[in-house]
């Protein structure tokens, strides 16, 4: 990798420009400098060593051919379009400019004029791996399964180790409903190379997706075999002892990732959730007190620590640890839900208003969201911002609680006459919860009596 970042055609290219002077580099010299460029990602340098190689090689074909994939690179298809058509006669048998003609179409969005150039470039019998993948990539964007299929395993057959068409065969043989086939390929796979990671990792993700928990520990256990250093892994193996309900196993395996992690935050907050789900909550609350040592900021193991205060009966540290969590993730509604609620236990009501606002602004046709702010509002006296919001729920719920509200609102006010027609109008809509509204607005009590006996 460092001979790679120190390349030294591309640093005596460069010493040329900053300099300002003219060194002399032959074809295949200018093919090595653009190709750095390009698989460094800077495509501006890549461009300036095509401008100054096409000044020194004006008829290289090979040149144009890498100044042809600096136009795709930089999304230049007006000029890869009159590069292509000035080329195509003499570069027909050239690989490198059948596959820049093979992107070009992709990148406009016709895979099947792609696989066409790729196609006619695999008859020349180069980077085979290379073009069946191409063609397979393309198969796949037309939503042909079958033929990618083909050709990703034609990419294994050329080498035997990449692991990018070994993943996608897999992929195409579960788009395809061929479990078995899968299975079979991958044992077939296994028994020519036992220390393939990627299909191990494989083989334990098709028995976990069949919920087959023990078998995929096996495959897991088998790559953890060969890299004990895969850490991603000890997640996938914790996984499948969590769907399991063994949670203690899960801890253990959590805490042998524990060993190989420089980020321990959410491994600490899922160790928190094994205790939390094996009810132990004095653990639980240590490993999220952790997570949060990790990463003070970790919104997660806050309302989770948040969740357990509450479960303990301890609502006031709920309330600081949910209100932390809000604090970092505003937009998240559940959450906004939790801290109101929590704020309403707490018998902080007038806190709990700036939480359900929120909730009516972001979801207007939820009934208990202007249910909630209502209570809320009455529940501090407030009875005539209460009708203001209750008018305006109104207008996204016709529901008979709504209406029991407002006839309240407008007794409290001393406002008869519109407290009675609301009154009439929940009545009208659901006389069946009418005792139950009564206990809870004792105001409504009397009224209810004078409408039932006006009835009879």
């Amino acid at each position: 990798m460092e001979e790679f970042f120190e390349n030294e055609l591309a640093r005596r290219f460069e010493e040329m420009i900053e300099n300002n002077d003219e060194f002399y580099f032959d074809t295949e010299e200018y093919v090595d400098i653009i190709i750095y460029y390009l698989e460094l990602g800077d495509f501006s340098y890549a461009e300036l060593a095509v401008n100054h190689a096409l000044k020194i090689h004006p008829n290289s074909l090979e040149i144009k051919t890498k100044q042809l994939e600096v136009f795709l690179e930089l999304e230049r298809y007006g000029k890869a379009k009159e590069l292509i058509d000035e080329l195509h006669q003499s570069s027909l048998e050239d690989t490198d400019f059948l596959v820049c003609c093979a992107k070009y179409y992709s990148n406009l969005g016709n895979p099947i004029k792609s696989i066409e150039y790729c196609t006619k470039a695999l008859e020349l019998q180069e980077e085979e791996n290379f073009l069946h993948n191409f063609i397979a990539d393309e198969y796949v964007n037309l939503d042909d399964p079958f033929n990618a299929l083909k050709h990703y395993s034609a990419a294994l057959e050329h080498d035997p180790y990449d692991d990018y068409a070994l993943e996608n065969v897999m992929v195409c043989y579960t788009k395809l409903n061929r479990p078995q086939e899968a299975l079979d390929f991958l044992n077939q796979y296994l028994d020519r190379f036992p220390f393939s990671e990627t299909a191990w990792y494989e083989y334990g993700q098709y028995f976990f997706n069949k919920k087959n928990y023990e078998e995929a520990i096996r495959g897991f256990d088998y790559l953890l075999a060969i890299n004990s250093s895969a850490v991603g892994v000890y997640a996938n193996k914790a996984s499948c002892y969590e769907a399991m309900g063994e949670w203690e196993k899960a801890v253990a395996v959590y805490e042998e990732m524990l060993e190989l992690e420089y980020t321990k935050a959410f491994t600490y907050y899922k160790i928190g959730l094994c205790y939390k789900e094996a009810q132990k909550p004095v653990q639980a609350l240590t490993s999220f007190q952790r997570s949060l040592r990790e990463d003070p900021q970790f919104y997660l193991a806050m309302m989770e620590q948040s969740q357990l205060y509450e479960d303990m009966g301890n609502p006031k540290e709920a309330l600081y640890f949910a209100h932390e969590a809000v604090a970092l993730n505003e937009g998240n509604l559940e959450y906004q839900k939790r801290l109101a609620f929590l704020y309403i236990t707490c018998g902080e009501y007038e806190e709990s208003l700036s939480c359900l606002k929120k909730l009516i602004e972001a979801e207007p046709t939820r009934f208990y969201n202007w249910y909630a702010y209502s209570e809320v509002l009455m529940l501090i006296g407030e009875y005539e911002e209460a009708v203001t919001v209750l008018t305006k729920a109104l207008q996204h719920q016709k529901r008979a609680e709504l209406y029991y509200q407002l006839s309240n609102c407008y007794f409290h006010l001393k406002n008869d006459a519109e407290g009675l027609l609301a009154l009439e109008k929940a009545l009208e809509l659901d006389p069946g919860i009418s005792k139950d509204m009564q206990q809870k607005y004792p105001f409504i009590k009397d009224q209810v009596r004078k409408i039932k006996t006006k009835k009879k």
